[in-house]
């Protein structure tokens, strides 16, 4: 994990209430393959990239016990800004 890495504060989903974008605690708003892009780099903390059935790379909340921090549980922006 880098020194500077970003936490997640919140997730932006579609109408079908898929996550398809990360707002980071900078305040930049990242769509998926972006922050699946970052994790793999250490650039945002607490996650691990997992593969859906479909194949297609996501994110998910490190098991820290803690169900409360988990992406599916964080606010949810309205928008990709």
């Amino acid at each position: 994990m880098k020194e500077n890495s970003h936490k997640i504060e919140a997730v932006v989903k579609d109408n079908r209430g898929e996550i398809v974008g990360y707002r980071l605690d900078s305040g930049e708003t990242v769509d998926k393959e972006k922050g699946v892009s970052m994790a793999k780099n250490g650039e945002i903390s607490d996650v691990i990239v997992s593969r859906s059935k479909k194949g297609e790379e996501y994110l998910k909340s490190a098991p820290d016990g803690d169900k409360s921090n988990n992406l599916d549980n964080l606010p949810v922006d309205d928008e990709m800004q």
